[in-house]
């Protein structure tokens, strides 16, 4: 049984509702907002000082997602942070703010005083200013106070060592938000069986030297290396097509290549792992990016790389391919390493078609030449924060407004943007309608951690997360967007511990689930949140189950040999 302090944390409509009610008993209303990492002692005071003006108390915090002060914080989940506040005999409400600033729930709220810490008395934050100027807008007061203590939470953060418990408790109240269960991952897995996907991009062949260091050369001060073993990864989109066919489900490569043995080495060795292929002759042959070791060390990478963009007939012949396969393809990956295979013309060719036909389209991008912002409308990217700061050229402002700006100039439905280390951070329009009041300047937002246990090889881990998150998005036709995440996010930790390009199998997506600690309280606990979790509006849409079912019967019916070979 929850304590029934936790009956303060209240959604938005309750409290607004709760506040109407103390104004209809003539209540004098304040509000404070903050992050509230650590409830220190000057928090506590600061807080007395604030209930005393008044005669209810709601205090608003920052959520995760919004929260923008380091690559690690918040140090306490909202969950927790949210109860710390509710436990105070002073406060009466607490609210989750889902944006980075207290502009809009002060405007909803309309306390009849605010109180801020006494810093912010002669403050020109601009977003400070900008909370002042709607307090007294409505006719609000606002007064300062920051307790008689004064503590830092970010400092008293700094001296605490990392706790793998509350980083595993994060993840459990993550999973159990968007109702995220180990029954549920492994149906979705069973349904990958029953997908067609069709991968676009250029295939690349990885070449590990490891070698042994010998010394230092004789003939000028650099090291002198002996190669012992050679070992060559078909990477790039293949790698993709081979994560996808590794999963379970079917796929249909289109890239370009030469008449070389090392193309037809290539294609064999995609053909022997079932991934069925079409190599457009458009270039001398397969990119290769040789990779030098000592031990476990990356020393230098040697690119032998031509960028050989399809010509207008060979565009039209990939066209021609693309929109039959679009027939009976339940998702669309396209993995840009910017070498040719995909053009400007060939995307404006296509992509109106492949909307039309087929319910997922998610794309990729590595490389400068790659262009993220090349790929319009589609349901999902997959980008690193350093592609998307690259593709806008802002290196500035927060990761919550880039990814604005990405989704905005992209009409891109979702974007899960990997943050190394650190994680990822999952973004959504809210609205698939442009003109929607909702869409203008807001965005759906949620953190995940890595799930890595040990770093082998980082080559690879973004596009097995790029594989595995289109799957589980198409298999639960675009309805399950954090799960999806969750399941790329488990496919690169895979990755990451293996040394080379290696497709990620689904009985290793099994074999990882069964370990993971997140699952212990969910699984016996049923989420209360899930019916809340980020809306999706693509399965609810009648012409996109329309083109689903029509996909099923094409599929029974047509020939899959024919079909791939015209």
């Amino acid at each position: 049984m929850q304590p029934n302090f936790q009956s303060k944390i209240l959604e938005l409509d309750a409290l607004l509702a709760a506040v109407r009610t103390a104004r209809e008993k003539g209540q004098v209303v304040v509000q404070c907002h903050g992050c509230f990492d650590i409830v220190h002692p000057g928090h506590v005071r600061y807080l007395e000082f604030a209930k005393r003006q008044g005669d209810v108390l709601v205090v608003s915090l920052t959520g995760d997602v919004a929260m923008s002060k380091g690559p690690q914080r918040p140090y306490i989940p909202e969950e927790l942070r949210a109860e710390n506040l509710a436990a105070l005999e002073s406060v009466d409400f607490v609210y989750i703010n889902p944006h980075p600033t207290a502009e809009e729930i002060l405007g909803q709220v309309r306390a009849d005083l605010y109180v801020k810490g006494r810093e912010y008395e002669n403050s020109t934050d601009p977003g400070f200013l900008a909370e002042k100027r709607i307090v007294e807008e409505y006719g609000g007061r606002i007064t300062f106070s920051s307790g008689e203590i004064v503590f830092s939470s970010t400092k008293l953060i700094e001296m605490l060592p990392e706790e793998g418990e509350l980083e595993s408790y994060r993840l459990m109240l993550v999973c159990r938000r968007y109702g995220i269960t180990r029954e549920q991952i492994e149906s979705t897995l069973d349904r990958f069986r029953d997908l067609h996907v069709l991968i676009v991009g250029d295939v690349v062949l990885d070449r590990y030297a490891f070698c042994d260091p010998i010394g230092v050369a004789s003939e000028s001060p650099m090291m002198s290396l002996a190669q012992i073993d050679e070992r060559r990864y078909v990477g790039g989109a293949a790698i993709v097509a081979r994560h996808v066919t590794a999963l379970g489900a079917h796929a249909f490569l289109l890239s370009s290549g030469g008449t070389d043995p090392v193309s037809r080495e290539v294609k064999e060795t995609l053909e022997r792992e079932g991934v069925e292929v079409r190599l457009l002759e458009t270039r001398p042959t397969i990119v290769e990016k040789t990779r030098f070791l000592a031990g476990d060390t990356k020393l230098f990478k040697v690119d032998r790389a031509s960028h050989c963009p399809l010509d207008s007939v060979a565009e039209r012949h990939a066209a021609l391919i693309l929109e039959q396969q679009a027939k009976i393809a339940d998702a669309v990956i396209f993995s840009d390493f910017g070498y040719g295979t995909i053009t400007g013309g060939l995307l404006a060719r296509t992509l109106p078609t492949l909307r039309h036909n087929v319910g997922t389209i998610a794309a990729d991008v590595s490389g400068g030449r790659a262009n993220l912002l090349n790929f319009h409308n589609v349901d999902l990217l997959c980008p690193t924060e350093r592609e998307v700061r690259a593709a806008l050229n802002d290196y500035d402002s927060g990761l919550s407004s880039v990814a604005w700006d990405l989704l905005d100039k992209t009409q891109a439905r979702h974007v899960l943007v990997t943050l190394e280390k650190r994680g990822m951070v999952v973004f959504e329009r809210p609205s698939q309608d442009r003109s929607s009041p909702e869409w203008s300047g807001r965005l759906k937002s949620e953190s995940l951690p890595s799930f890595a246990d040990r770093v082998t090889d980082r080559l690879g881990c973004g596009d097995a997360l790029l594989a595995a998150a289109t799957l589980a998005l198409a298999a639960g036709d675009g309805d399950n967007l954090l799960q999806a995440a969750y399941l790329g996010n488990a496919a690169a930790a895979i990755e990451i511990a293996a040394v080379g390009n290696v497709p990620v199998t689904v009985e290793a997506m099994r074999e990882w689930l069964r370990t993971r600690r997140e699952f212990r309280t969910t699984e016996s606990k049923p989420s209360t949140k899930s019916a809340k979790s980020l809306e999706r509006n693509h399965s609810s849409d009648p012409a996109a189950l329309e083109s689903s079912e029509r996909r099923r019967l094409q599929r029974q019916a047509a020939d899959p040999t024919s079909a791939s070979s015209s």
